[in-house]
C-alpha cells in the first residue's frame, strides 16, 4: 500500500474495514502467496533428495537452512522476491515473472553447501506451484479465520434461542400475521442452518486438492528425465503431504471443482446470515428489537434520535458482495482454453477479497445480535390485538371433532375481519361441540398458541 496510508486505499479492504480484514492478510496477501510458493518449492526440492534416482542429496543441516527460507520469511524477503521479480539484482535479471522471481530467491538462501540450483522447480510448471500454494493458503484461512467467525455467529444464536426460547411472538407470513412461534425458536431456525452450512464449508475445505504434473499434465519432463520413476505415486504423496488431496488428471492446470465448491459452500451460509440480516433489521423496525445505543455514536446526520440497525444493515451489503465475488470465482476458475490460459491468474488474486467482505459480514452481524435486546411489551401487546390467528387452531380441534365445515366457518368469522376473543367465544357457544371441547377452544390464546416452539429453541445446540 501506498505510504499514503489507509485513508488513500483504493480498496475499502485495506482502507476502512483494514481492522476487520487484518486476520486474513497471513493468507491473502501476497506476500503469504510468496511464502507459500518457496513452501512449495523447497518441499519438492527436498522430495526430490529423497528419491534414489537423482543425484541429488540432502542433509539434515542443509534440510533445515533450506526450510527456514518459508518458516522464517518476513517483509525484506517478500521485498527481495519482489525487487528480484520488477527490477532485478546485481547478480539477477528482472523475471517479470513471479514464479521464477521465487526460484532465484530460493536460490540465495540454500546453504553455501549445497549444490542443487539447478534442482529447483524441476521439471514444473507455474501452475504445479500456484494451485498448491493457493489452497494450502486458503485452507487455514477457512479454519482459522472464516470458520471461527461464523461459529461466533451459530453461538450467540444459540445463547437468543436458549434464553427467549419461551417468548412468544406474532409470525408473519406473506408479511401478514400468522401463527404465532417465539423469537427463541426463530433465532433456533438460523442457528440450525448456519450449522449446516459450516459442516458444508469444513467438508469443502478438506476435499481442497492439488496437482503436480507437469505443462499439460502428463509428467512429460518429469518422465524423460527418470522415466524409472513413478512420477504420479511421486505427486500422490507430495501433494497430500501438504494437507491437500491428490488431482490426479488434469491439464496444465488444477480444473479448481474443488475451489468452486468451497465457494459455493461460502455462498450458502452467507445467503443464512443475509436471510437473517434482513429478519432482524424488519424485527428493528416492528419494534420487537430494540438497539442498545453505543455512547457518542450518531445514527443521523440530522435526526438525533435515531438508533440506526447499522450493522445488520453492513452486513447484509458485505455478504451480499461477498456472493457476488464467490459467483464469479467459482463460475470463472474452472474454465480454462485448452490446456492453459492466463485468464485465472489474476483473479484468484481476488479470492482474498472475497474472504474479506465475508469476514467484515459475518463481524457486523455479530455486533448487531449482541445490540439487540427483544422488547417483550410490544411483542405481547400485538399478539393481543391479534386475536384472529387462533382460527387455525379452532378449525383444526373443530375438524378433529368432524365438523366438515370447520374451516368455512372460521374463515366467514376472521377473512379481512377485525375479530376479537369475544367474537370467537360467541362462536363457540353456537357449536355443537361438547363442553370439553367448548373449554378446549375457549382457553385457546394468541400467546400460548406457540406449539413446541420453546422445545424446538431450547433444543438446538
Amino acid at each position: 500500500m501506498s505510504t499514503r496510508g489507509a485513508l488513500f486505499a483504493v480498496s475499502p479492504l485495506d482502507g476502512r474495514y483494514a481492522r476487520y480484514t487484518e486476520p486474513l492478510v497471513p493468507y491473502a496477501s501476497e506476500a503469504a502467496l510468496m511464502r507459500a510458493r518457496v513452501r512449495v518449492e523447497v518441499e519438492y526440492l527436498i522430495a526430490l533428495a529423497d528419491l534414489d534416482a537423482t543425484p541429488l542429496s540432502i542433509d539434515d543441516d542443509q534440510r533445515e537452512t533450506a526450510r527456514a527460507a518459508y518458516q522464517d520469511f518476513d517483509d525484506e524477503d517478500a521485498a527481495l522476491i519482489k525487487q528480484l521479480e520488477t527490477e532485478g539484482t546485481e547478480e539477477y535479471a528482472a523475471t517479470n515473472h513471479d514464479v521464477k522471481a521465487v526460484e532465484y530467491f530460493i536460490r540465495t538462501k540454500l546453504p553455501a553447501d549445497l549444490d542443487a540450483a539447478q534442482w529447483i522447480h524441476f521439471g514444473l510448471t507455474s501452475e504445479d506451484v500456484n494451485n498448491l500454494a493457493h489452497r494450502v493458503l486458503l485452507q487455514p484461512a477457512i479454519s482459522d479465520v472464516i470458520v471461527p467467525a461464523l461459529v461466533e455467529v451459530r453461538d450467540a444464536l444459540v445463547d437468543m434461542a436458549h434464553e427467549y426460547g419461551d417468548l412468544p411472538m406474532l409470525a408473519r407470513t406473506h408479511g401478514q400475521p400468522a401463527t404465532p412461534t417465539t423469537f427463541g425458536k426463530e433465532m433456533a431456525v438460523y442457528a440450525s442452518r448456519l450449522a449446516r452450512a459450516i459442516g458444508r464449508i469444513e467438508v469443502a475445505r478438506d476435499d481442497l486438492s492439488g496437482k503436480l504434473a507437469g505443462a499439460s499434465g502428463t509428467y512429460a519432463a518429469h518422465h524423460a528425465a527418470y522415466p524409472e520413476v513413478d512420477w504420479q505415486a511421486f505427486a500422490t504423496d507430495f501433494v497430500t503431504g501438504l494437507g491437500l488431496e491428490h488431482e490426479p488428471v488434469t491439464t496444465q492446470v488444477n480444473p479448481c471443482d474443488d475451489m468452486a465448491a468451497l465457494f459455493d459452500a461460502l455462498r450458502s451460509a452467507n445467503n443464512v446470515l443475509i436471510d437473517l440480516d434482513r429478519d432482524a433489521w424488519l424485527y428493528v423496525s416492528d419494534r420487537y428489537l430494540g438497539q442498545e445505543t453505543v455512547a457518542g455514536e450518531t445514527g443521523s446526520s440530522t435526526m438525533p434520535h435515531k438508533v440506526n440497525p447499522i450493522d445488520f444493515e453492513n452486513s447484509e451489503g458485505n455478504l451480499s458482495k461477498a456472493n457476488s465475488d464467490l459467483t464469479f470465482l467459482a463460475d470463472y476458475v474452472t474454465t480454462s482454453r485448452l490446456q492453459r490460459d492466463l485468464s485465472d491468474s489474476t483473479v484468484k488474486r481476488n479470492v482474498g477479497a472475497a474472504l474479506a467482505h465475508c469476514l467484515i459480514g459475518y463481524g457486523k452481524c455479530s455486533n448487531g445480535l449482541a445490540k439487540v435486546v427483544p422488547n417483550e411489551h410490544v411483542m405481547r401487546e400485538e399478539l393481543e390485538a391479534t386475536p384472529e390467528i387462533i382460527g387455525e387452531a379452532v378449525q383444526t380441534i373443530l375438524r378433529r371433532e368432524g365438523h366438515t365445515d370447520a374451516y368455512e366457518r372460521v374463515k366467514d368469522l376472521t377473512r379481512g375481519e377485525r375479530v376479537s376473543l369475544e367474537d370467537f367465544r360467541a362462536l363457540f357457544d353456537d357449536l355443537d361441540v361438547s363442553d370439553d371441547v367448548r373449554d378446549e377452544l375457549r382457553a385457546l390464546t394468541p400467546a400460548g398458541y406457540t406449539g413446541v416452539a420453546s422445545e424446538m429453541a431450547h433444543d438446538v445446540e
